[in-house]
């Protein structure tokens, strides 16, 4: 799972370097026979013939000269149509052409020569016409006359382009594939995201979904909005306005749905309310749209009211309440609504901006601002559900480490309880008769001679061997603490190291201790040494000749902490995890009891014990306790 979240943030990475790389790349430079046509005259008229012959334009009147740069002409009262003029000058290449690169207009209609060189009628609702056309020397010098009829914004509004076809062609290309190259990566991401929903489990379905429905219909949404397909397959322009609407019914729902499977249903569920009224109204605008297609657009003032006006209205409470909402998650600390709320203030800034300039212009703007700004929400969205499938995966990793762990202590318990109930059914069984034996034993050393009583004397120490195992079995079976008392932990070592300093003398090591004299806990005495005998004893074992063991003590979050640490051989971490089980040792004549019974007093103790070592370092063994406060 961890790979499969890599691999996609890389390819994502990929995906904005590859789009980043193409927009930064130096723009064309303008060739040296390119020229610029930035003035031209227009007249209005009240009724729109396409047909109409070169002398009846000249004979108008009313033509207004208008540049590139300026006030657009005042549309005068019941025009329904505007004509343009430009005059063509001598063009400086073998294969000319012009380029008008934003013309607004439903039926446009380019006249010379008495004849119609150029004619798009649309019959859906885009105006917005980038137009490339080939000329050639028999119109230098001579006026090509623009027929433009429009139900809202008209009219040639930029400069027009002269120079090489091929040239004014890349230039066309360049000028309206970055919508294109967005929208297409877009698509591309969702599409590969809906793929990889097959590899999900079903608790990060509903997010993962609907972030995909919301990248696919914004995708949709910035290539379809582009001039660039209605200029080049204009023919099915019908259906880039249909893809253009669907998505906006899709992308609305689906990204309320987003936010609510990352931040909850909201006060008193009203994010899910809204939810499911966003679903019918989407419903409902499908429903106008296919009534409207079937009556030949009859209904069309209904349906653009509904899929225009009114979602338009119903976006803006979507985005007043999301960001409401985010904005108290944010003041709460959330993380992934300071995310949310930072991507959504960056696609606020520059789509706001852009309507205000949208209004200020009259309309005679396009909008292309808004399409970054709608880049670094997504990308904020993907970062929130990124976040969210990490800290997933983090629990799943805890979790595993932790049921691991909790797997192991049940099987330490199971052999315990296990190896208790052997003990406490076989020890006194067996101490009866040992005991009676070691007492015949010891009458027949008093009566036999010198040579025997070698003899008998090994198999007396044999048998206090096997009592001494016995007792070990007894105390693991039955970990009674007995008599509990409050034990100064100083007072206690002392007592230990009178006993442990010659044993580690003779094997030439040496033992030092540092314990404060206000640690106190409680516990048995004579337990409390047999456990801390039995490591000791053990850290000196390990030292093979000259060492030493250190042992210190401290208070620390209310638990006395005792160290005892070696210099001795060391442990690899095979040895160090199998610490404790019943009949393990790592020495030659060791029956694993001796630790094992330390493990049980110290957890009737309520202590904990944990070592850590290094082979050919040493071994440190760390015990906690509750601490006391002495009285």
């Amino acid at each position: 799972m961890k790979a499969f979240f890599k691999a996609f943030a890389i390819l994502i990475v990929l995906g904005v370097v590859a789009i980043a790389a193409f927009l930064m790349e130096s723009p064309e430079r303008e060739s040296a026979d390119e020229q610029s046509i930035t003035e031209w005259q227009v007249v209005w008229t009240d009724e729109f013939d396409p047909e109409i012959n070169i002398n009846q334009l000249e004979a108008m009147q009313n033509w207004e000269n208008v540049k590139a740069v300026g006030l657009d002409p005042e549309r005068p009262v019941g025009a329904v149509g505007q004509w343009v003029k430009i005059d063509i000058p001598t063009f400086q290449t073998g294969s000319p052409a012009l380029l008008f690169e934003k013309i607004y207009g439903r039926h446009v209609v380019i006249r010379s020569h008495d004849e119609i060189i150029y004619e798009s009628n649309r019959s859906y609702n885009y105006s917005i016409n980038t137009i490339l056309l080939p000329m050639d020397h028999s119109y230098e010098g001579e006026s090509i006359y623009i027929g433009i009829k429009s139900g809202t914004r008209i009219g040639l509004q930029s400069k027009v382009l002269v120079g090489d076809y091929k040239e004014l062609q890349n230039t066309f290309i360049k000028n309206n594939m970055t919508d294109f190259i967005i929208g297409s990566a877009l698509i591309f991401i969702a599409v590969v995201m809906l793929i990889c929903s097959l590899f999900l489990k079903n608790e990060n379905m509903s997010s993962w979904f609907s972030l995909c429905l919301v990248i696919l219909s914004s995708g949709t949404i910035v290539i379809t909005y582009s001039s660039f397909l209605y200029s080049l397959f204009g023919k099915y322009g019908n259906l880039y306005v249909l893809l253009f609407d669907l998505s906006l019914f899709i992308l609305l729902p689906s990204f309320t749905s987003f936010f609510v499977s990352i931040f909850g249903r909201g006060y008193k569920s009203i994010i899910t309310k809204f939810q499911k009224f966003q679903v019918a109204y989407s419903l409902l605008c499908i429903l106008l749209m296919a009534i409207n297609l079937l009556s030949d657009n009859q209904f069309y003032d209904y349906y653009r009211l509904a899929s225009g006006t009114l979602i338009g209205l119903f976006m803006i409470v979507q985005f007043i309440l999301l960001v409401s909402i985010a904005t108290i998650y944010t003041i709460r600390g959330n993380q992934e609504a300071i995310i949310f709320t930072i991507g959504f203030a960056v696609f606020a800034i520059l789509g706001s901006g852009e309507l205000l300039w949208f209004y200020f212009k009259s309309a005679y703007y396009d909008l292309f601002l808004w399409k970054w700004g709608v880049v670094c929400f997504l990308i904020a969205l993907i970062i929130i559900l990124g976040k969210r499938f990490a800290h997933n995966h983090e629990q799943v990793v805890e979790y595993s480490k932790q049921l691991e762990m909790f797997n192991n202590e049940l099987q330490r318990s199971e052999k315990m309880e296990i190896i208790s109930e052997l003990a406490a059914s076989v020890a006194h069984e067996v101490r009866n008769p040992l005991q009676v034996t070691r007492g015949f034993l010891q009458l027949l050393v008093a009566k036999q001679n010198s040579a025997d009583k070698v003899y008998l004397s090994m198999a007396l120490e044999e048998l206090d061997r096997a009592s001494a195992i016995i007792t070990d079995f007894l105390t693991f079976a039955k970990p009674e603490v007995g008599k509990v008392t409050t034990l100064n932990v100083l007072n206690e070592f002392i007592h230990i190291e009178g006993i442990l300093i010659p044993m580690a003398n003779l094997q030439g090591g040496k033992i030092s201790v540092h314990i404060p004299q206000d640690l106190h806990i409680k516990g048995n005495s004579s337990k409390f040494k047999q456990a801390f005998i039995n490591i000791i004893k053990n850290s000196i074992e390990s030292l093979h000749g000259e060492g030493e063991i250190h042992v210190w003590s401290y208070e620390e979050n209310g638990e006395v902490c005792i160290h005892i640490k070696d210099t001795g051989e060391g442990m690899d971490e095979e040895v160090l995890a199998r610490l404790g089980e019943p009949y393990f040792s790592n020495k030659t004549k060791g029956t694993g009891l001796g630790l094992m019974v330390t493990f049980r007093i110290i957890e009737v103790m309520n202590g904990k014990i944990q070592f850590k070592s290094e082979k050919g370092v040493g071994t440190e063994a760390v015990v906690r306790f509750p601490a006391v406060k002495n009285a």
